[in-house]
This record gives C-alpha cells, structure tokens and sequence, in this order.
C-alpha cells in the first residue's frame, strides 16, 4: 500500500513522500491564485474552485482567503457559502451537502496524528474523512476534528469543537460540543429569541 492509499483508509503514514509532496504544491500553486483574484473576478474564482475542487456544485461561493492542504479531496454540493479563512486540513476527504453555510475562521480537520512521540518525530500522520449533511450552518470560528458527522439542518454554535457526531436536527455548542436542544416547530415562526419571522 502506497502513501496515496494509506492517506485515504486511515492508515499510518509519514508526510516525507516527495512524489505526494510535489502534488500538494500544485494545490498550493492553485490556492495561491485563487486568494489573489479581485472581488470582481467571480467567473475566475468559480473556475479556480472547479479545477481545486473534487466536485463543486451549482453556486458555491468561498470568500478568500482559503485555506488548503489539497483541495481536491473536498466535495461540496450546491449552494454552498463560506465566509474567509475557511481552512481545510483534506488530507483525506471531506464530504459537504447542500445548502450548507460556513462562519469565517472556520477549520474542517481530517489530518492527526499518534500520541507516541516516538512517531511524531518521524513525522507519522493519519486521516479520517469529515462528513457535513445538507441544511447546516457551522458558526464562526468553530473546529471540525477528525471522522465527526454533522447530521442535516443541524447548527453548529460559533466557537465550538466538534469532536465527536452530531446528529440531525439540532443546535449544538460548547468545546466539546454538545447539543443544546433540537430544532423545533417555534424556530419555524420566530427567530432571535422573540421577533416574528415576516419573511418567505
């Protein structure tokens, strides 16, 4: 099994592949030109995205700056917005439904390592994909670790850590993050506590 392989199925690898390191500039070079187009150059940005991207939806839009280890191991669905300084640490995949919304300074983390010291002198790495359902809003400056799942429509309150999964239907917060309630019919009618929702 070759480093390619290991980093996909959770394995044990070392980040010294020179070959996989070269690919990774190549990501690099690419995320280097998309952080540098100019707010009018959205046709540009799109572009970029489709060439960084494993799969892009319809109307995905990421505020540079964005973060990368790779890019191509993220898969985003339709109508999808993050706020700047999304980082994705995809050294293995990340999967991201529809209609999903980012907070800004956001990190979606499949990439750990071993607790032996022993092995992390060798550089010794391992990854476990993310995967994110359709419907969620992620605030900012939350942090997705390692093999969690976020159910559908669920919330994740600004400052969390995910750790661990989090079901559907649900506000969630907290470092660890834990559900605070489930989504009920009343946030259907309100929104900020008390003010009527008027619009459709």
């Amino acid at each position: 099994m070759d480093t390619r392989e290991r980093m996909k199925t959770g394995k044990l690898y070392f980040c010294t592949d020179e070959d996989v390191m070269k690919e990774q500039t190549a990501c690099l070079e690419l995320l280097y030109d998309f952080n540098h187009t100019r707010p009018s150059e959205g046709e540009k940005r799109d572009e970029i995205l489709g060439k960084l991207l494993a799969e892009k939806g319809e109307n995905v839009y990421i505020e540079p700056p964005l973060h990368a280890d790779w890019g191509r191991n993220t898969h985003i669905g339709n109508h999808f917005y993050a706020n700047f300084n999304l980082t994705l640490v995809d050294d293995t995949d990340v999967y991201i439904g529809d209609h999903v919304m980012i907070g800004p300074n956001v990190t979606i983390d499949t990439g750990t390592h071993p607790i032996s010291p022993d092995l992390r002198r060798k550089v010794a790495q391992y990854n476990l994909p993310v995967w994110i359902g359709n419907n969620v809003w992620i605030g900012a400056g939350s942090i997705l670790l390692p093999g969690v799942h976020i159910g559908d429509n669920t919330v994740i309150g600004a400052g969390s850590i995910v750790t661990k999964d989090i079901p559907e239907n649900v506000v969630a917060i907290g470092s660890p993050c834990r559900v605070l309630r489930p989504i009920t019919p009343r946030d259907f009618e309100y929104y900020d506590k008390d003010k009527l929702i008027d619009v459709e």
